[in-house]
């Protein structure tokens, strides 16, 4: 088929589900690369969907997958094999008490659900906190909770979502930005809260660095505050360690940095290393109250042995080559060629991320921080045609934000190679406008 029957096929045949798709047959992958129809190598910088970790093609979980799909890949969702119980235990093993049970299933959006639905079943409550550039996925409470962009047209959403001002540093609203005055925007964020809740409040989910909402990276101590403030009013902490989970950041999780371990961790993405898998991490008090009241999240999926296998081989291969301290090493060097690009072009407005999750924002001018939204695009596809693929995030009032997240086993050569691309696009798409 040419890539002209290809594209016909796409207009005629497929739902349109979000942005443009890319303008490439994506033929095959491997390592840090995606190859065209035409064998050409485009360096991915987003790990697929900030989901393929190891990188695409990884042997080990290659052979993983062989292995289960040919011995065991699905079963009645009430039967259990042994690759499940070997993930719960290893979850087990790698989050700090008192998170010890698991629940596994797809998607991030799913362990979302899940999750608010057990918060829900153990508070009482029904009132779900959120941050106003969230994103927690597209089925119902995690829609809800989810305020960057897809709230028009469908409807209400659930009773009780309450959005919260994300604590964006670059562009602080309560005092100097770059200051402390998060802390008081989350005062003045609960004082809201309080006044809009029935007094039922169940949970707050919130992303430790917020992806889709800018690359906001949450100041040192805010978590902790935020979990006080939780405690307060008897509400649960959600922490949604999709992207930042795993070793992504520089440490196995993200909260690790602020001494907190929220009441329950959902993981996606990561885990499965691009293959569908998720999962709830919570205490045992709490997954022992949401039994006692009838707990059902009964799903198709749930506890299947071949992803399950899957995550094995995933947190083996990241403990084993010390990915999350090499994440830690090649983010500082990611960090600093970026850097050298908020010196070299007055258009870098900010640069911001942990590990190997960074971003930098575009705008037109420094000082007052308008947005550069065609600038970004521009670049964008000169990246593209550059063999580079990067994911940049337009939100109203915002820069274009270039959102980086390579795969924690990409070599210097090719992060240098990157940030040598991202330089001359810069340069190309700035010539052009």
């Amino acid at each position: 088929m040419s890539d002209r029957d290809f594209w016909q096929d796409v207009e005629r045949h497929l739902v349109r589900y979000g942005a443009d798709f890319v303008p490439a047959v994506i033929d095959r992958a491997e390592g840090s690369y995606v190859y065209d129809a035409g064998g050409r190598a485009i360096l991915d910088f987003t790990s697929g969907q900030m989901s393929a970790i190891l990188g695409h093609g990884h042997p080990e979980v290659v052979r993983t997958v062989h292995e289960w799909a040919s011995q065991l890949d699905h079963l009645f969702s009430g039967m259990l094999s042994r690759p499940v119980v070997d993930l719960a235990r290893s979850l087990a093993e790698v989050t700090p008490e008192p998170l010890q049970r698991s629940l596994l299933l797809t998607t991030g959006a799913e362990a979302n659900e899940a999750a608010v639905k057990m918060a829900k079943l153990v508070t009482g409550g029904y009132e779900v906190v959120s941050f106003d550039r969230s994103w927690h996925g597209m089925t119902s409470a995690a829609a809800g909770a989810t305020y960057s962009t897809g709230r028009r047209g469908y409807g209400p959403p659930l009773p009780g979502n309450i959005a919260i001002p994300t604590p964006d540093l670059y562009r602080g609203r309560f005092g100097s930005a770059g200051g402390d005055d998060w802390r008081a925007e989350l005062d003045y964020a609960f004082d809201l809260v309080d006044r809009q809740s029935t007094g039922s409040l169940a949970a707050c989910l919130v992303e430790p660095i917020l992806s889709s909402g800018g690359l906001i990276d949450l100041p040192q101590g805010y978590l902790a505050a935020l979990q006080a403030k939780c405690r307060e009013r008897g509400m649960l902490l959600i922490l949604d360690e999709a992207q930042t989970g795993l070793g992504r950041t520089g440490a196995m999780f993200a909260f690790e940095r602020d001494g907190i371990v929220p009441d329950i961790l959902t993981l996606s993405k990561t885990l499965g290393a691009g293959l569908p898998l998720a999962a709830v991490v919570t205490s045992a008090e709490i997954e022992e109250r949401c039994h006692d009241r009838g707990y059902l999240f009964f799903t198709t999926h749930v506890s299947d042995p071949l992803p399950a296998a899957v995550g094995c081989t995933v947190l083996r291969v990241i403990e084993e080559q010390g990915l999350a301290q090499r994440a830690e090493a090649l983010g500082d060097r990611l960090r600093a060629g970026l850097l050298e690009l908020h010196q070299r072009f007055e258009c870098v407005g900010d640069v911001r991320g942990r590990g190997l999750m960074q971003g930098i924002e575009l705008v037109t001018d420094r000082e007052t921080k308008t947005p550069a939204e065609d600038l970004g695009q521009r670049a964008t596809r000169e990246c593209l045609e550059l063999g580079l693929h990067m994911n940049i995030v337009q939100l109203p009032g915002m820069g274009g934000v270039f959102r980086m997240a390579p795969p924690l086993t990409i070599s210097e050569a090719e992060l240098d190679l990157g940030l040598d691309i991202l330089d001359t696009a810069l340069g190309k798409a700035l010539a052009a406008g």
